[in-house]
């Protein structure tokens, strides 16, 4: 417990602020609706289901501002550039981007569920006291008339009653934008599970871009003002503590206490969300101009059990070890991007990928490649883009575990430190690489070309990393992965517990590749 904390503080901490501003927005929210007296008259309708409406309202608001900053890659590439002296623990705050993305996510599905709930809540008590003829306050506060021009203002958004609650629901710009987004966020959610992602890829990239609905919708979805509060003219003239007890004689001359007069209040939502639009827009746009830059192909290997290497150049790329691009084929989808980590080292003049068939678009991809008499399809191509394994050379030791083809973001490590072996490059602090042999029946390793080949298999992780720290006494190691999250959580839980509480003896990062 004590190495989890020493390696992950920086996380913790900064969920915790995260989460204690979910906690202090909601309950600051839910105070004010629920005690302020321009909500008195609401209250008395709708009750404690309008404080909850409002709080979790303001919650999504936060989110939804935070939601597209994780996904800005750009963005974070250039924080890692800029960060390239920071500490080590702030560096890697930056690989847990998607990890964050999706917290905010699910936060975003929490209040989006407490706020349809209340909102049930609230429509059937607005239905039912619109029906009630008893006489009551809430009957007269739901019969005020929705025509201005008569000198009343309505706070009961059913204006008859026959209206349905559907009716209002489907008719109203809060309700419409409300039902949009809803089911924009349920298709966005439900296609982002890792099922879809790695089996139908193309459901979640298309599903994915609903999002432009949801950010549209929550702009314009407090618009029409269905919950409604006492305008301060009105509070001015009759407070409504004193003139609720007084509301049979509201339209007697002799009454100080006038009818009550009730106004929306205005959209908000807009503003949380206008700065993170903005900068994801330009993001965009700077991505879409990188993207049209030429590229050109100029080698095409086919590798045993369907696996396509790409060798390209493009004007002004410059590339890390580690780093990954985006790949579009307009012949196959003019609007799909897939994401590809370089297995060429910087020092090389070229930069390639490789592509294994497993989907219908790497496939589609790989047979246009294989037509001999065909002409070479046009790629297009966005980035570099930052990953955790930039940092592999500000490790004493590393330790680079692939599975499958996961094996490909260390083929740019392998070829680098070769060339910086070559070249005698001192400011090299790397002194140790794990190794084994994949494709042993070839003379070099399939992906590096290097005598040096990969290793095969399963190793026995405590056994390794028991004789690291043994071997390494005070080195800091850097654990580095590409493969699936059963083996991400068993090395996590290795780096903990082989990792000394003396920060002068051996400690080791867990570092894994996102995408």
């Amino acid at each position: 417990m004590g190495n989890w904390v020493v390696n992950h503080w920086f996380s913790v901490l900064f969920l915790a602020v995260w989460l204690g501003l979910n906690v202090f927005l909601f309950v600051d929210a839910f105070l004010k609706y629920e005690t302020a007296d321009r909500y008195y008259y609401t209250r008395k309708i709708l009750g404690s289901t309008l404080a909850c409406a409002r709080a979790s309202a303001l919650c999504l608001n936060f989110n939804s501002m935070l939601i597209l900053l994780p996904v800005c890659r750009s963005l974070l590439s250039f924080l890692r550039g800029t960060c390239s002296f920071c500490s080590r623990t702030l560096r890697k705050q930056l690989d847990h981007n998607l990890t964050f993305h999706k917290l905010v996510a699910y936060m975003i599905c929490l209040h989006t569920a407490i706020h349809i709930i209340a909102h049930l809540f609230n429509f059937d008590r607005y239905s039912r006291s619109r029906q009630a003829t008893d006489g009551s306050l809430v009957s007269i506060l739901s019969s005020l008339s929705h025509d201005e021009t008569k000198g009343g203002s309505w706070l009961n958004p059913i204006q008859f009653r026959n209206m349905t609650v559907e009716y209002v629901t489907f008719t109203s710009i809060a309700g419409l934008t409300g039902v949009i987004m809803t089911i924009a966020l349920i298709l966005m959610v439900t296609s982002a599970t890792e099922f879809i992602r790695r089996s139908y890829f193309e459901v979640f990239w298309y599903t994915h871009h609903l999002f432009i609905f949801y950010i549209l919708g929550l702009g314009i979805h407090g618009i029409g003002g269905i919950v409604r509060g006492q305008t301060e003219e009105s509070i001015n003239e009759g407070h409504p503590h004193k003139c609720a007890e007084y509301f049979e004689m509201w339209d007697d001359h002799d009454c100080r206490c006038r009818r009550p007069e009730f106004e929306g209040q205005p959209p908000e939502s807009w503003k949380w969300i206008l700065a993170p639009v903005i900068l994801y827009i330009c993001e965009r746009i700077l991505r879409f101009y990188r993207s049209q830059q030429k590229v050109v192909i100029t080698k095409v290997v086919m590798h045993p059990s369907k696996v396509l290497e790409l060798q390209m150049n493009k004007r002004g790329f410059s590339m890390e070890v580690g780093q990954y691009i985006f790949v579009n084929c307009p012949s196959i989808s003019p609007l799909e991007w897939h994401p590809f980590t370089l297995t060429s080292a910087p020092e090389e003049d070229f930069f390639s990928i490789h592509i294994r068939a497993a989907g219908d678009w790497t496939e589609n991809l790989i047979r246009a490649f294989e037509q001999q008499y065909s002409p070479i399809p046009r790629i297009e191509v966005d980035g570099p883009f930052g990953t955790a394994s930039e940092d592999v050379f500000q490790y004493e030791v590393a330790v680079l575990v692939g599975a499958g083809i996961g094996v490909t973001p260390f083929a740019s490590i392998l070829k680098s430190i070769w060339y910086k072996f070559q070249c005698a490059d001192h400011n090299l602090k790397t002194k140790k690489v794990g190794h084994a042999a994949l494709n042993f029946d070839k003379a070099t390793d399939i992906l590096t070309g290097l005598k040096q080949k990969t290793s095969f298999g399963r190793p026995m992780w405590d056994n390794e990393f028991s004789t690291i720290a043994t071997s390494h006494p005070k080195s800091v190691v850097g654990v580095f992965l590409c493969g699936p999250q059963t083996l991400a959580k068993s090395l996590r839980k290795c780096c903990h517990r082989y990792s000394s509480l003396d920060p002068r003896k051996v400690q080791f990062y867990f570092n894994k590749e996102n995408f």
